[in-house]
């Protein structure tokens, strides 16, 4: 009789995404999730870096001043990291994001007056560059609340200046992007509760319905079935 225990997840399973975004606002835990799906299905990990932004910390401090420089630098950023994806797909390396290039608009529409969204789309899309799209895009939700306690948790002293009212403001920028967004499967996951970082069971759970999910958009709640 074989004792050997079974482990609930393994570093060297094969991918079933060929390509494979995780999005959701800061403090949901995007990075996290990227890590252990890389290292579980050795996939090339592509990180979105906001640290690398010299404009965000000020951002944080004074949105409405701050907010053009910060955007059209990551529009800047994101020009490159499309280029990174590009490439990776088309040698065929299995491969995951911790953010999606669709991204930009939802920060700049959130943060910008009128007149200078537009300017900002008009210089945008003069770096914009096309990439494939995911197989799939996980979506993680959570409430202001939980993200609030989250970053205040991690206490990264940028992040510490997010106020209150941004962060709902974000949450419903991304809830409004999703709802309307029908450029790959989306898998909005509830992510209060579900701990895919130091829970294996957790993470299982999530790989299963990411594995069997067959439709354009569905919903995973820990201990439902919606």
């Amino acid at each position: 009789m074989n004792s050997t225990p079974l482990t609930v997840v393994a570093p060297d399973l094969r991918s079933p995404f060929r390509y494979l975004a995780i999005e959701g606002p800061i403090g949901v835990g995007k990075t996290s999730l990227v890590n252990r799906l890389a290292e579980r299905w050795s996939m090339h990990a592509i990180y979105e870096r906001p640290q690398e932004n010299p404009f965000l910390e000020r951002f944080y401090r004074d949105t409405s001043r701050f907010a053009l420089q910060t955007q059209l630098h990551f529009a800047l950023q994101r020009a490159q990291q499309v280029r990174d994806i590009a490439a990776a797909w088309s040698a065929g390396t299995p491969l995951i994001a911790d953010f999606m290039t669709q991204k930009n608009d939802v920060f700049a529409r959130l943060t910008l007056p009128d007149d200078e969204w537009q300017l900002y789309r008009s210089l945008a899309a003069r770096v914009d560059a096309s990439g494939p799209a995911p197989d799939m895009v996980v979506y993680l939700q959570a409430s202001p609340e939980v993200l609030f306690s989250r970053i205040q948790k991690r206490a990264v002293p940028m992040e510490l200046q997010i106020s209150d009212a941004y962060l709902r403001a974000l949450c419903d920028a991304y809830n409004e992007f999703f709802y309307h967004y029908d450029g790959a499967p989306v898998l909005t996951v509830n992510a209060e509760h579900l701990n895919p970082l130091e829970s294996d069971a957790d993470l299982a759970l999530l790989i299963e319905r990411m594995e069997s999910m067959r439709g354009r958009k569905e919903f995973f709640v820990k201990g439902t079935s919606l």
